[in-house]
């Protein structure tokens, strides 16, 4: 039995709320769920699994999003010396931080391993489960790691990184060596193309098919690191160091939680809504000045300059448009700004997954990708195959992350709702599951109050 979850985005906590460790409470749960529900066979026998195997698909720990970063001297950033003793030092931070915010949930985890958690009854001499008895069968899990475009720190080679590797391979439990990079193609791990094989699954994050995010190499850096950098972030951080105590919580709160909102289009709806429900007029005014500044400052990094026309020319523009217009503005360019740096949230990533060659090799049935945090089942192919029907589908991992999104009454009132979405998946081989392939589940947990 193979499980996918993808797009954890687990921060150190400076730059907006991640998911709670009730959410990896259910997951595990399901887990359990899943691999007994996998050990009844084709035949409707009872036959218990021995192993599970569960792929995190990218973006799990989230180093892109941390006010570290804008703390570090200037040329401390992801597109800068990867030589420099600093950047290591910078990204070994924030993955101890991340690590240290989310050590509930990561234990819940590792948890998985033990057979005191995953474990299923034995079965019976006829087929069935055996009920009369405490035994418990052990079934191996192993927890494999791929990086994204958050995350993508650990896929670097060399000695720092290696350290930082082994870091997270002991809080997740991974099957991972320390030293080899973390892959982000399948292809750089042989057990990881094993297992998909033998699942008939193919499955990599997707950054790869969004120019913004990914620049033909994942051991560099992209313009969305410095969007999410020099703008999100840095936005939040520069309106609570300037204004200080002028901050109303409710604001201050709010800026933290900027990337959480989806879909991106609605960034400046959000800033708009949060500075007019929250802000006198006055200080609303003094936070959009501080927008402007933060935008017409990532607008002159020689790195965002220097950027393909072809992959940024829209989002830049779409920023400048942003800066120039009255706070009671920005919701006039929402739509348009959105679409161009959306990164892929409102368009389905299914093109190209039929032309993965796995896909045109005819060995994989199944095509994930993550990355667009929008969990999606899309029909690919249906073929006669001897006696049955081969079905060939596109499957979008989703997310697990809060979410804020506009309230559809009075949308002029620029009022959003929050709640918690996770989305995970899971792929059968052979006679597992009654013969079923996959099973896919999304959720929605509403926020606290």
């Amino acid at each position: 039995m193979l499980v996918i979850i993808s797009d954890l985005h687990l921060t150190d906590g400076t730059s907006g709320e991640t998911i709670r460790s009730g959410a990896f409470r259910a997951f595990r749960e399901s887990v359990r769920e899943l691999a007994y529900n996998a050990s009844w066979r084709s035949d409707h026998k009872y036959v218990p699994v021995d192993r599970i195997d569960v792929v995190l698909l990218g973006d799990i720990l989230d180093v892109i999003r941390s006010t570290q970063w804008c703390d570090a001297p200037p040329e401390v950033r992801p597109w800068g010396d990867q030589n420099d003793p600093r950047f290591a030092n910078t990204v070994e931070s924030i993955t101890s931080k991340v690590i240290q915010n989310n050590s509930k949930s990561l234990a819940i985890l590792t948890s998985l391993h033990s057979p005191e958690v995953i474990s299923l009854p034995p079965q019976a001499p006829g087929g069935g489960v055996a009920t009369k008895t405490t035994e418990k069968v052990p079934v191996t899990v192993r927890i494999h790691y791929m990086v994204g475009n958050h995350d993508w720190f650990f896929h670097l080679m060399g000695t720092a990184f290696d350290s930082i590797r082994q870091q997270i391979i002991d809080a997740l439990g991974l099957e991972n060596n320390q030293t080899q990079p973390f892959p982000h193609d399948p292809t750089e791990s042989p057990e990881i193309m094993q297992i998909y094989k033998s699942h008939r699954v193919f499955a990599r994050h997707g950054d790869i098919f969004d120019p913004s995010n990914f620049e033909h190499s994942r051991d560099t850096s992209s313009l969305g690191d410095a969007i999410v950098i020099e703008v999100l972030n840095r936005f939040g951080v520069a309106v609570r160091k300037q204004l200080g105590p002028k901050l109303p919580p409710l604001c201050e709160a709010g800026l933290k939680e900027i990337d959480n909102v989806r879909p991106l289009s609605l960034i400046p709806v959000w800033v708009d809504g949060l500075l007019t429900n929250t802000c006198p007029p006055d200080l609303a005014e003094e936070i959009k000045n501080i927008w402007n500044r933060t935008v017409h400052q990532f607008l002159d990094l020689d790195f965002v300059r220097s950027r393909p026309l072809g992959s940024s020319l829209k989002i830049k523009l779409g920023f400048e448009i942003s800066s120039e217009v009255p706070i009671a503005g920005l919701s006039d360019v929402a739509a348009w700004f959105g679409s161009k740096f959306d990164g892929g949230r409102g368009d389905s990533f299914y093109p190209f997954a039929l032309h993965e060659k796995a896909f045109t090799d005819g060995w994989a049935d199944f095509i994930v990708y993550g990355h667009t945090h929008h969990y999606e089942v899309v029909p690919l192919q249906a073929s006669p195959s001897e006696n049955t029907l081969n079905e060939r589908i596109y499957i979008n991992s989703g997310t697990w992350r809060p979410v804020h999104e506009l309230a559809r009454l009075h949308p002029a009132q620029k009022q959003f709702v929050g709640y918690h979405v996770m989305t995970y998946l899971a792929f059968f081989r052979d006679d597992e599951r009654k013969g079923r392939a996959f099973e896919s589940w999304t959720g929605a947990l509403g926020s606290s109050s």
